[in-house]
């Protein structure tokens, strides 16, 4: 545990370069941009963009447009529209969420917009239970894929079904595929609380990915929130949009 903390210490510095105002953006960077002006992005998701840097997120994931892409868990499809577009020519995106739940209600009519005709959902491969979509997956029947990625859904599995999520990307994953985090912080070794439920702790996590199999490869500090005190619910109006969050790069040896 020491050495995992002193290790988390370092990785808490910068480890990813990303353009800065005046600097040319990369080829990557240009790419998601042109993805986000999107006719299919409401106004609403159009306003998450500052907040959420999709383009440092995805270039940081090493997000190429030839891969073959998953997504845990995409409701109601806020990367989805970005991702699609940039794979539909030589990539391919898939997605995946336990049926029928609202995750996959909500994502139903995401499914049918112009543009992402090629989007393929994929089982999750357990039965769903008790009308959550919180539970332990399966096996992912789909060729193996160069990237998984999951949004701010972490947070929401019991300790037993996040171990099963992780072995599920695991084992859809090529060797030296890549496996990607975003989530809520939450303080180090925090007990559970109505504060915190929707926060994850980033040094259990790696933990917990690694016990999967993976290796720990980077991490970024992009969306870093210093004025977030880790203390209140990500959904109070005083830290919506402006929570500090993780984003952990893992990959499959």
């Amino acid at each position: 545990m020491i050495k995992l903390l002193a290790l988390f210490t370092t990785l808490l510095l910068p480890s990813f370069a990303f353009a800065q105002p005046g600097q040319a953006q990369s080829p990557m960077q240009q790419a998601v941009t042109r993805a986000l002006q999107g006719e299919i992005r409401t106004a609403d998701e159009r306003a998450r963009d500052r907040e959420r840097q999709p383009a440092q997120i995805l270039e940081f994931f090493r997000l190429r447009q030839d891969m073959r892409v998953i997504e845990i868990l995409p409701f109601s499809g806020w990367y989805t529209k970005i991702l699609a577009p940039l794979l539909k020519d030589n990539g391919k995106l898939y997605v995946t969420h336990p049926s029928p739940t609202f995750y996959s209600d909500a994502f139903t009519p995401v499914a049918g917009l112009a543009g992402l005709e090629r989007v393929e959902e994929i089982a999750w491969g357990a039965a769903a239970s008790g009308g959550t979509p919180f539970f332990a997956s399966g096996v992912w029947n789909v060729e193996p894929v160069d990237l998984v990625l999951t949004f701010r859904n972490y947070h929401n599995f019991s300790a037993d079904a996040r171990m099963a999520v992780n072995k599920s990307s695991f084992d859809v994953l090529k060797p030296g595929g890549l496996y990607g985090i975003v989530d809520h912080t939450r303080r180090h070794m925090e007990p559970d609380s109505s504060e915190n439920g929707r926060r994850v702790d980033p040094v259990l996590l790696i933990k917990e990915v690694q016990q999967a199999g993976f290796r720990l490869l980077d991490y970024s500090t992009a969306l870093r929130r210093p004025d977030d005190e880790l203390r209140y619910e990500v959904g109070r109006q005083s830290v919506t949009g402006n929570s500090d969050r993780f984003a952990l790069l893992f990959v499959k040896p």
